[in-house]
């Protein structure tokens, strides 16, 4: 065994290139595997420890005006383990030196001191005294768009009275991790804020004393949450209860929940695709590697080695790859897996951040890099151990060659000699050929599912804000209003065209799956915020049914003209039977739509509106947002570019840096599938380059014969790499997919391009290193063979 190990230490050193790129291929899907899950399960423990730390309640409810003496009803409903009744309400606010309205979510705090449960983490300064009116405290993200601190000031239309504020305390909550204002998709530090503030001072302002307007239940280990639900809406019903709602609905925790689904979902997608191709590299270099040692496998049998013994020395060559991978992927995998925490971390602004290097992650990376390994050096371990000490000692049979075209067809007046050497070689060696290009494809299908994030992404706007919702802005009330006020609204300065719109809340259900979304309710000739079906076109509304997105059809289980179960729960509560008209394609959310006059005969009430799109003249912003701030009914001004300017630097925090980490790390697995093939090609063919520059072939016409068989497998092989590229891509955005946004399967001609651009440099730098090799051949030594 001693013998077989200086072997393999020499093996490696000879072969130290080859043996690199492929340990590099090997931690590319570690590191992959160690950054997704590790960053996947920092996340999911600090925001676990969060809500535990700070009390994050399970089940909410608003309601319009509630006697604090109901809290005691609530606190006995089976299940309940704390309750915490508060003001929550809309209000505009007024900030120095910013002229777009912006819009804060007034919280109240209780008189005895914090909050039961939701409680806040304390950044910077306090939180406001019991007694005082003027007292505040903000939410970080909004502090910090605004750079305010401790002491600064600001203005708030409450209840139609402006008020002169101070920050005396930067907060931070569990309820508001991921804060969206009303008629946006997307947080807008700078346009909406929580502003908690005394219960006394928001009670006087909203004529609240003695009652509240929200609710919130933490409930017992085994409790029921819909039993709890069912029960606190009875209760509420009567007051003007909203419906209440569990965690999973609830904003800010189903959008990081979302967030995070799509970080673990890339954990389970893409190691897999690079463990495939690091199991293939190992099986086509070790394949290779065992045909050039043929001779030294039946020296050492004829040497009475065992087949067990020369098979562990191969394996042992190809464990050696693997732990080399495993140390590197596993000191890159954490360190990347830190940056994406950290930088997940602030983007949602957890006052601490845990970071989990659990070793079962590092061993579950081993282990998978390990089997991958072992797979791929299966077939070659096979072909050693049925390899003959007699047939292995003398020099393999010749190939049996045979002509690919008829004997009269002549190309060698077409073709230079070299082209028809390079071909003649890779008809002869068809296999070889093959697992070439297959291994090239599969560096460009890496790279093309690493990419096309952003191609989806761009068509999701294109969609969303240009073709759907092309309103400049939207105006939303802190209460439904009679349609007529859209005549209002349409003559504030600065309005060109305005358009109603109508949300209610519902329960829908068929069988036995339900989910909460709203509907909302459009006029027949809607132009600004239009409905897009699934292949894109706009949608007329019928005057009857529901129109639903897609995806909420895809789990209910439901097709065009099916019937769902619909419990309404805004003004008269009752359960309907409606039919489903058509399926609307909608990348944010699951929601229904209908006709306004439909939605308006179906709640049996005159028409009402909750907010109003409008197309605006840009020269007149400045006269409307003076207009908006003195409107009390109004509770915010959602503007669309500046909602597309957050999507796109959200983006660009998230999605981006992801898919340009996975675009790096698949660069690094094209390289090492080029360079490898590019180096076990030379190999191999080492005898013919020196046989032709003995024959008086110059170096220029041998690098000549080896580059163009590169080249046109190269070439060959970025078809099918588009095809399997555009697979996995699909693989992939179904895993994506989630209630919360979902995108199409789009792949733009230039990330075809773009990822066999990168495919083709690697072959570039790949002929430079084995033009170097060729120019060092030394051609005796090649051309001496064993009597």
């Amino acid at each position: 065994m001693r013998m077989l190990d200086i072997k393999l230490f020499r093996d490696l050193r000879r072969l130290w290139a080859q043996a690199l790129a492929i340990a590099l291929v090997i931690a590319g899907a570690v590191a992959t595997l160690v950054m997704s899950v590790g960053s996947y399960r920092s996340l999911d423990e600090t925001r676990r420890a969060y809500y535990e730390r700070y009390q994050f309640a399970d089940v909410f409810a608003l309601v319009r005006r509630a006697p604090m003496s109901l809290v005691s009803q609530i606190a006995e409903i089976p299940g309940v383990a704390a309750v915490d009744a508060r003001i929550a309400k809309l209000a505009l606010l007024d900030i120095p030196g910013f002229r777009e309205p912006a819009t804060g979510r007034f919280v109240s705090l209780p008189e005895h001191g914090t909050p039961h449960l939701n409680q806040l983490y304390v950044r910077a300064g306090r939180l406001p005294e019991p007694g005082s009116v003027a007292e505040v405290a903000i939410s970080e993200s909004f502090a910090n768009a605004h750079g305010f601190v401790p002491g600064a000031r600001f203005s708030a239309i409450l209840n139609g009275r402006k008020r002169e504020l101070t920050v005396v305390g930067i907060t931070l909550s569990p309820e508001f991790v991921y804060a969206i204002g009303p008629g946006d998709i997307m947080p807008d530090d700078r346009r909406f804020g929580i502003v908690w503030m005394p219960e006394k001072a928001l009670a006087g302002a909203f004529d609240l004393d003695g009652a509240f307007s929200s609710v919130a239940v933490k409930l017992l280990r085994n409790a029921s949450e819909r039993e709890v639900i069912l029960r606190l809406d009875a209760l509420l019903d009567r007051y003007g209860g909203q419906a209440a709602y569990g965690r999973k609905d609830q904003t800010s925790h189903a959008f990081l929940d979302h967030e995070l689904d799509m970080l673990n979902n890339m954990s389970r997608t893409l190691p897999p695709i690079f463990l495939v191709v690091a199991a293939f590299l190992v099986n086509l270099t070790l394949d290779r590697l065992v045909a050039l040692d043929r001779e030294q496998v039946g020296l050492f049998k004829a040497l009475g080695y065992g087949n067990l013994a020369i098979a562990s020395h191969y394996l042992k060559f190809v464990l050696a790859l693997v732990v080399i991978g495993i140390a590197i992927g596993s000191l890159a995998g954490t360190w990347l897996g830190s940056l994406i925490t950290s930088l997940f971390g602030d983007y949602f602004r957890f006052p601490f951040l845990i970071f989990s290097k659990s070793p079962d992650v590092y061993l579950m990376a081993a282990v998978a890099s390990l089997t991958a390994g072992t797979l791929g050096a299966a077939r070659a371990l096979r072909g050693v151990v049925a390899l003959a000490p007699a047939v292995a000692m003398q020099p393999p049979a010749p190939p049996q060659f045979r002509h690919l075209l008829p004997l009269g067809v002549r190309v060698d007046r077409l073709l230079s000699q070299p082209a028809i050497m390079m071909l003649r070689g890779i008809a002869h060696h068809p296999f070889r050929a093959g697992f070439t290009v297959l291994g090239m494809a599969l560096a460009t299908a890496i790279l093309i599912v690493s990419l096309f994030t952003r191609d989806t992404m761009e068509q999701l706007i294109d969609v969303t804000y240009f073709m759907a919702d092309r309103q400049d802005a939207t105006v939303s009330f802190t209460e439904k209003r009679p349609r007529d006020v859209l005549f209002q609204v349409a003559r504030l300065p600065g309005v060109i065209t305005a358009e109603p719109y109508r949300e209610v809340p519902v329960r829908i259900r068929h069988r036995n799956v339900e989910r909460r979304i709203m509907i909302s309710g459009r006029p027949p000739d809607a132009d600004l915020s239009r409905i897009i079906d699934e292949k894109l076109r706009p949608v007329v509304l019928p005057e009857s049914g529901l129109a639903i997105s897609a995806m909420l059809a895809q789990i209910l289980g439901v097709q065009v003209g099916d019937d769902v179960e619909v419990d309404l729960l805004d003004g008269q509560r009752r359960t309907v039977t409606l039919p489903i008209a058509a399926l609307v394609e909608d990348y944010f959310g699951i929601r229904g739509m209908m006709n306004a006059d439909a939605l308006s005969r179906l709640m049996r009430e005159a028409p009402v509106i909750n907010s109003v799109h409008l197309a605006l003249d840009e020269s007149r912003l400045d006269s409307l947002y003076d207009t908006v701030k003195e409107l009390p009914s109004v509770s915010g001004l959602a503007l669309q570019r500046v909602s597309l300017a957050n999507f796109r630097a959200s983006l660009a925090v998230l999605v981006t840096t992801m898919a340009s980490i996975y675009t790096g790390l698949a660069a690094i697995i094209a390289f090492g599938v080029v360079y490898n093939t590019a180096r076990i090609s030379l190999s191999e063919r080492a005898r013919e380059l020196a046989s032709l520059r003995v024959l008086g072939f110059t170096r220029a016409e041998v690098l000549r014969i080896l580059f163009l068989e590169l080249a046109l497998l190269t070439l060959v092989a970025q078809l099918p790499g588009w095809v399997m590229g555009y697979g996995l891509a699909w693989v992939m955005r179904t895993n994506l997919a989630g209630e919360l946004m979902r995108v199409r399967l789009v792949v733009e001609n230039s990330t075809y391009v773009l990822a066999s651009a990168v495919v083709v440099a690697a072959a570039v730098v790949s002929a430079l290193v084995v033009r170097r090799r060729v120019h060092q051949l030394d051609l005796v030594a090649v051309l001496k063979t064993r009597d």
